[in-house]
């Protein structure tokens, strides 16, 4: 039996707090931060890094085997540094051509962002569903075995927008776009077809969240808007559990790491700051073409 030498009591371990998990959420760009929140709205007790791979930012511009190069290379760094957990891809286009690699590699669990297409499936009214996502996400055989599996009933509209992820990176760091810009992005989004028109809409980047509120206003009708940030944060949870007891928030303030940092003004600040991020670092990880 163990004492405590000072006060002369058994030990019991028991009785001792549980440890609360280091949970890395990674995207690359902002993105992902529509995926923190809800994650930490389920394990507020977590410890937190929220990683930027901003110096390749965006991914779509990438070939597939220089996006598995420069994901496991900024992995490999940032598990090093930190040693999470849990790891959370929140981004489509990595999750979707990634992560079997990183599991490969890393022997801890990885949470995927995937389109939301049962979902949506399921929700539909007039069967016609748009998945908006990038055009890498759309190109994805992945994506195709989703519509395949999943909305084979359905009338699936797969649109590939090349610009609102930088819209919300532009948003975040205080240079909202013209309306005129985002509707134009938005407008292949809703068909009409005979009495029927696009009823669902899946937000299949997790940048198009943080426009929601823009998208929604200039929505040529109302839709149901599926956002995969709950499901995710559901996931996390399934994974490793519940909040510890007697640990409601996070003993150590949650960072925000960048691989570049060249877009962290005062408006970037404020919005981390807002969603918990106390801390910001760079971590610089030039890409390499």
């Amino acid at each position: 039996m163990l004492v405590d030498l000072l006060a002369g009591t058994a030990y019991n371990p028991a009785a001792m707090p549980a440890p609360v998990p280091t949970i890395l959420v990674f995207d690359s760009g902002l993105g992902g931060l529509t995926v923190f929140s809800e994650v930490l709205k389920a394990r507020p007790d977590a410890r937190y890094l929220y990683a930027a791979d901003d110096a390749a930012f965006p991914y779509g511009r990438l070939s597939e085997e220089s996006l598995v190069a420069r994901v496991l290379a900024v992995m490999e760094r940032l598990v090093d540094l930190y040693d999470p957990d849990l790891v959370v891809i929140a981004c489509n286009t990595a999750s979707t051509l990634v992560l079997p690699h990183l599991r490969e590699r890393f022997p801890i669990p990885f949470v995927g962002t995937v389109p939301a297409i049962k979902p949506a499936a399921q929700n539909t009214q007039s069967g016609l569903v748009t998945v908006l996502a990038t055009p890498g996400t759309v190109a994805r055989d992945y994506t195709r075995d989703l519509v395949q599996a999943y909305a084979a009933g359905c009338r699936v509209n797969l649109v590939g927008s090349t610009m609102l992820a930088k819209y919300a990176e532009a948003e975040l760091e205080g240079r909202p776009v013209p309306d005129a810009d985002l509707a134009a992005e938005l407008r292949p989004c809703f068909v009409e077809e005979g009495e029927g028109r696009t009823d669902v809409v899946v937000l299949a980047c997790t940048h198009y969240p943080l426009l929601l509120p823009r998208l929604r206003t200039l929505a040529p009708w109302p839709v149901t808007w599926i956002d995969p940030a709950p499901a995710i944060a559901k996931r996390v949870v399934h994974l490793i559990g519940g909040p510890v007891p007697g640990h409601e928030e996070g003993e150590d303030e949650a960072i925000a790491v960048f691989t570049a940092g060249t877009g962290i003004g005062a408006p970037l600040r404020r919005a981390l700051l807002a969603r918990g991020l106390l801390r910001t670092a760079i971590e610089a990880i030039p890409l390499s073409l």
